[in-house]
């Protein structure tokens, strides 16, 4: 997919004449009806959603073999049966959390608004009112957008790093999405160097702190019931921006048709922490978002590929959960 940027530093997404093409028509099906679920009330679409999500979720084997790996490593203490049922609840969230954001995007946010609850609110009211630069520490949630999203439609200027979709059409439309309020995309092949200037210019850096970036920069440390490869740049990115790393976490509560967003307090003490404590930190604020909400999480990503000498990459494993069971 072609992109042009603005001075250098900003991903601007841009509409092609190729996704008009038949081979986008069922991309472009799904799109529409995405919208057209946004446009009913939730109360009315999070039921449908729900079981659509949970259906889909039997059929994607990839998705949900990785996803009950991960559970399998992170909840050793948990059943079979309660590792399923947190899979199934996952996938229920998922399409009702990118309902929400579609109706974001279409409606606007006077409606949202009335949809959100926040918790913790004072911290990013404060950080606001001191005009300090902040870094949201955010672990990847269905709903991981939409505070971002939220903020920027409130005036606050965001800035955020993101992968490309392997899709051309669904990466066009998901990240005009993310910029409908305003704000600016950093690609990460592009490195991390326009995000910083962003943070240093006022923009509130979005940094999603859960990913695998292979072993050469990242610390071993615990992660739930396991250890994960975590890279420990949030502290470094803190020195470097001048600025205050802010844990939040969003959580769509499918009971009330609510977005509750939750906010910890700063990490200050990040500044006086070596790589292998810093790693473990972050991991910590995932732990605490997620242990009371396992449902919102995308396990379906590859969290542990990384793993020490002699271990072998969960994923290939092939004892664990078959791809294709003996009869």
């Amino acid at each position: 997919m072609e992109t042009r940027k603005k001075n250098n530093i900003e991903f601007i997404p841009v509409f092609e004449r190729s996704f008009l093409k038949p081979k986008y028509w069922g991309n472009w099906l799904g799109i529409g009806a995405l919208a057209g679920m946004a446009m009913l009330p939730a109360k009315v679409r999070d039921p449908i959603l729900g079981k659509l999500g949970r259906f889909t979720g039997k059929f994607a084997k990839g998705a949900r073999r990785r996803a009950l790996i991960n559970l399998y490593y992170c909840f050793p203490e948990l059943s079979e049966e309660q590792r399923a049922e947190i899979v199934d609840r996952m996938f229920a969230t998922a399409p009702q959390s990118m309902a929400m954001m579609a109706e974001l995007a279409i409606r606007g946010p006077g409606r949202v608004h009335q949809q959100v609850e926040w918790h913790g609110r004072e911290i990013i009211d404060q950080m606001q009112a001191e005009k300090q630069n902040v870094i949201l520490l955010v672990p990847h949630g269905w709903a991981v957008d939409i505070p971002a999203m939220l903020l920027a439609s409130e005036g606050q200027p965001m800035a955020a790093m993101f992968h490309n979709q392997s899709d051309p059409l669904l990466d066009y439309v998901w990240n005009s999405v993310r910029r409908r309020f305003g704000g600016r995309l950093h690609a990460r092949n592009d490195g991390i160097k326009p995000f910083i200037g962003s943070v240093r210019q006022g923009y509130w850096g979005y940094y999603l702190p859960d990913q695998d970036h292979g072993a050469e920069h990242s610390e071993f440390v615990d992660f739930f019931g396991t250890y994960k490869a975590t890279l420990p740049a949030v502290g470094r990115l803190m020195k470097v921006c001048r600025a205050r790393v802010v844990p939040l976490f969003p959580v769509y509560n499918e009971k009330t048709h609510k977005l509750e967003i939750y906010v910890r307090p700063p990490m200050d003490d990040l500044l006086d922490a070596d790589d292998y404590h810093l790693a473990r930190q972050m991991n910590e604020e995932v732990e605490v978002f997620v242990r009371p909400h396992p449902e919102q999480y995308t396990w379906i990503l590859k969290l542990l590929k990384t793993r020490k000498e002699g271990d072998i990459e969960p994923y290939q494993r092939d004892e664990l959960y078959p791809r294709h069971p003996r009869k």
